[in-house]
């Protein structure tokens, strides 16, 4: 049987190969402008160049994909694996850097920081470097069918091997050398859970480096089937009552935590599924996600906790739900106080993130180029609303949309986690050709602007001709007056 660090390289299946069958979806006469367009950029010989060299190079990207995933990296301990990824793009001829935050960030023939306010503006390609899960090498595997198994090898593995393969062929063509110099490339820190998005924040907190940034297209996870281009605002709370503890049976009637907790829950949860029941169509939703508390069963806790998740399309109703909760906590602590002996229980709410929302305005640029080459490429999309990276550039009028980068995947979150490869190709070619479209579109809009810029001067400098022409006049006619006899008196 063939060993199955080996299987990746190979090609899992005989379908047709997208990458080299660089064929259009309608004939020409029946595709919109901006598809037509999409279709002439993706027919240049670098770029149709660079589509079949994802298929050529799979096994290459393969390879690296299970290697970044072998390197454990749970929110918070991203390190060691910020600083392989770094030393990948340096490699292939990328100058790389890491950030205050912790982030990866790499530019083409310069160096990716804040002081090169006039050069050409980047398009953002971004991937997350944390994952939910902290596995051991070992836990990552590939079966002999190619499909890799375990945690992050989906969210965001996918997207990490993506941003290396992006890097690699803008490098290696050279007729790709000035796309390469319009993108900053970004393996970020701080994406899931109690990370809040840390690693955006702060790369959305630098003035200088935002100012040459046109767009973000975060890459997370495989899927091709939406685009994400609105934020979905979430909060999340930690909430622990506290108490005096005791024995079972000698102690009954002290305040339980773990009993207040309960009622707080319950009461949350009812309060929140009659509000929510009366907001459709607005999505929203809650999760008790973790649980814990208490030493032994014969024992009185002393502590409990509990961790909620709170997510809601509108932040009103997210602001409403995290009153309801702070209501339900008071009202348990009031209850199981009032009922129980002298001593007296505490709770206390702690926020430990809160991600906002935004969304691109109709009409946007980005979400049209996306659109016209996903129906260059024959891909079926939604818009849809989502909780990535994107949500801090979106909550600041950014352009910024989050897609997935192609092949399958399942289980993201949990130990079974899987992905596979098959048909990565088409997501490869989605992105770079959505990078060379922006690139254009900014070249095009540069030219505008600077013809523009060339009439105003123009315009200006006839105008001030006209006007030191027009007061040279006015001088010389006062002092012809002044002169005239007819100004004097006779005597």
């Amino acid at each position: 049987m063939q060993a199955p660090d080996e299987a990746i390289l190979e090609v899992t299946k005989a379908s047709s190969d997208l990458a080299t069958q660089i064929k259009p979806v309608l004939p020409r006469n029946r595709r919109p402008a901006m598809t037509r367009r999409i279709a002439e950029l993706a027919s240049e010989p670098s770029l149709f160049e660079a589509q079949r060299w994802f298929s050529r190079e799979r096994a290459w990207t393969n390879e690296r994909h299970l290697q970044v995933c072998r390197i454990p990296a749970p929110t918070f301990f991203e390190q060691r694996r910020a600083e392989w990824f770094c030393d990948q793009l340096k490699g292939l001829g990328w100058q790389a850097r890491l950030d205050r935050a912790g982030n990866v960030l790499a530019a083409f023939e310069e160096a990716p920081n804040s002081g090169n306010r006039g050069g050409t503006p980047w398009v953002a390609l971004t991937a997350h470097l944390d994952t939910v899960l902290s596995p051991r090498p070992d836990d990552i595997q590939v079966n002999p069918d190619g499909r890799l198994t375990g945690p992050g090898v989906s969210d965001n593995g996918a997207g990490l091997a993506a941003l290396l393969s992006m890097a690699r062929v803008l490098a290696e063509i050279e007729d790709l050398h000035t796309l390469a110099r319009s993108v900053l490339l970004v393996a970020n820190v701080g994406e899931e859970g109690e990370g809040n998005l840390s690693g955006m924040r702060y790369l959305c907190s630098q003035p200088a480096l935002m100012a040459r940034i046109d767009a973000f297209i975060v890459l997370d996870g495989p899927s091709l089937e939406h685009i994400t281009s609105q934020a979905l605002a979430s909060r999340r709370f930690e909430v622990v009552f506290t108490g005096p503890g005791g024995h079972s049976w000698n102690d009954h009637g002290t305040p339980n935590p773990i009993h207040a907790l309960c009622l707080a829950i319950t009461s949350f949860t009812q309060a929140a599924d009659a509000r929510i029941a009366g907001a459709s169509p607005v999505r929203c939703a809650y999760n008790f996600g973790i649980i814990d508390g208490g030493s032994s069963i014969n024992s009185i806790a002393s502590s409990a906790r509990a961790k909620l998740d709170l997510r809601s399309e509108d932040t009103l109703l997210l602001e409403e739900l995290s009153a309801t909760l702070t209501h339900a906590v008071e009202r348990s602590l009031e209850t199981h106080n009032r009922a129980g002996r002298s001593v007296r229980m505490a709770a206390k709410i702690k926020e430990l993130g809160s991600r906002p929302g935004g969304k691109l305005p109709e009409g946007s640029p980005l979400l049209e180029t996306v659109e016209a080459v996903d129906a260059y490429l024959g891909i079926r999309t939604r818009v849809d609303c989502a909780s990535t990276d994107a949500n801090i550039p979106l909550s600041m009028e950014r352009a910024a949309i989050s897609i997935g980068t192609g092949g399958q995947g399942g289980g993201a979150h949990t130990a079974q986690e899987w992905y596979q490869p098959e048909g990565r190709e088409v997501g490869l070619r989605r992105i770079l050709l959505l990078v060379a479209a922006l690139s254009a579109q900014a070249v095009v809009r540069d030219s505008k602007e600077s013809a523009q810029a060339v009439v105003r001067d123009s315009k200006e400098s006839a105008q001030a001709v006209v006007r030191d022409s027009k007061e040279s006049a006015q001088a010389s006619m006062r002092e012809a007056n002044d002169e005239s006899p007819l100004n004097g008196h006779s005597e």
